[in-house]
C-alpha cells in the first residue's frame, strides 16, 4: 500500500517528522551521547554463523544515509513508519511503527528511544499517542503492540500513559543487548474498525 511520504505529525509539545539527510549530525550526536543509556534496551543482531564474533557482527549496520533511504522507502510502501521526535529544534529521540500488516490483521508494533535528557517528561508518551493516532486514523490499523523488557519501568509507564493495556508475556522475544530477552506485551485496539 503506497503512502504519501514524508509526513509530519504535530502535537502540543513535540513533533514527529522523518529523518532527513541533513539531520545526520544531530542524530549522530544524540546517539553517541546516549550510547550507554540506550544499550540495555536496544535490539542487537544475533550471532548466526560459527565465524561470527561479538566484535564483528554478521551483518554490518547501515550508514546513517543508508538508514534514512531505507526508512523512507519502507514508509512509501506502507511497511513501517519511522519518525524523529523533535522538541523545537532539538532531536530528542526516535519512534517507529513497524511490522505493518494490512488485510485481516491490520496491525503493527511501536518501538522508540529517547535522549536521557528528555526522559520522564511525558514526551515519549506524547509521541506514542501521535503515532497511534496516525496508525488508527490514517492507516486504519486495528491493533498496535508495544513490546518491552519487564525491567524497563519507564517504558511500561509510557505504554500505560498512552492507553495501552498489558496483554501478556513473550519469552525470549527479541535479541537485545547481546542476548534473547523476555518481553511483556502492551496492546491498543482501534475499536472503530469493524
Amino acid at each position: 500500500m503506497k503512502q504519501s511520504w514524508p509526513r509530519i505529525l504535530n502535537g502540543d509539545e513535540i513533533s514527529l517528522r522523518p529523518l532527513r539527510f541533513r539531520d545526520h549530525r544531530k542524530w549522530n550526536a544524540v546517539r553517541a551521547e546516549n550510547r550507554a543509556w540506550l544499550s540495555p534496551w536496544e535490539a542487537t543482531i544475533p550471532l548466526i554463523y560459527p565465524s561470527d564474533t561479538a566484535d564483528e557482527p554478521a551483518i554490518a549496520l547501515p550508514s546513517y544515509f543508508e538508514m534514512v533511504r531505507t526508512l523512507n522507502r519502507e514508509a512509501r510502501h506502507g511497511r513501517s513508519f519511522s519518525f524523529a521526535m523533535w522538541k523545537g529544534s532539538n532531536l530528542i529521540g526516535q519512534i517507529s511503527l513497524g511490522g505493518v500488516i494490512y488485510g485481516a490483521l491490520r496491525g503493527g508494533h511501536i518501538g522508540y528511544w529517547v535522549d536521557r535528557n528528555y526522559a520522564n517528561k511525558g514526551y515519549t508518551s506524547a509521541a506514542v499517542v501521535l503515532l497511534t493516532d496516525f496508525a488508527f486514523n490514517t492507516l486504519k490499523l486495528h491493533r498496535i503492540e508495544i513490546n518491552l523488557r519487564p525491567e524497563n519501568g519507564a517504558s511500561r509507564r509510557v505504554a500505560e500513559k498512552a492507553g495501552y493495556n498489558f496483554e501478556g508475556n513473550r519469552s525470549n522475544y527479541l535479541h537485545i543487548d547481546g542476548n534473547w530477552r523476555d518481553h511483556i506485551c502492551f496492546v491498543k485496539e482501534n475499536l472503530s474498525i469493524k
